[in-house]
């Protein structure tokens, strides 16, 4: 038999795309985030003040991590922000929803990033 054959992906930059899709979901889950401020701040019962701290920290991060995400420790940071932001549940429970929303998504792209290094030719 001979050695298995892989199947390019059809990608020019295979880690340039990866990085996009990493990056367009971590733009999206901290426009989320500072859309959720404003209802934590109005709508909320009893002092959120904590809760919306959360959202603006998770948010710059969330921000930040686009940019880095060549460096492969930025990958790692990107999951512990959804662990953050599924931890926030416990100040106000729409923290929760978002981490059960954003956290999918984020191991989706781990998965594809994963997926895409796997089939890269050597």
């Amino acid at each position: 038999m001979s050695a298995p054959v892989h199947k390019p992906a059809g990608l020019r930059n295979p880690g340039g795309a990866v990085r996009g899709m990493g990056a367009a979901g971590l733009l999206v889950e901290g426009l989320v985030l500072l859309l959720a401020l404003l209802p934590l701040a109005k709508l909320g019962h009893g002092d959120n003040t904590a809760a919306i701290w959360v959202c603006v920290g998770l948010a710059v991060a969330c921000f930040l991590l686009c940019g880095l995400l060549k460096r492969s420790w930025a990958w790692t940071a990107g999951l512990v922000v959804q662990v953050v932001l599924l931890a926030g549940g416990f100040l106000h429970w729409s923290l929760l929803a978002l981490g059960i929303v954003f956290g999918p998504a984020w191991l989706y792209v781990l998965y594809v990033r994963r997926s895409v290094y796997a089939n890269k030719p050597d």
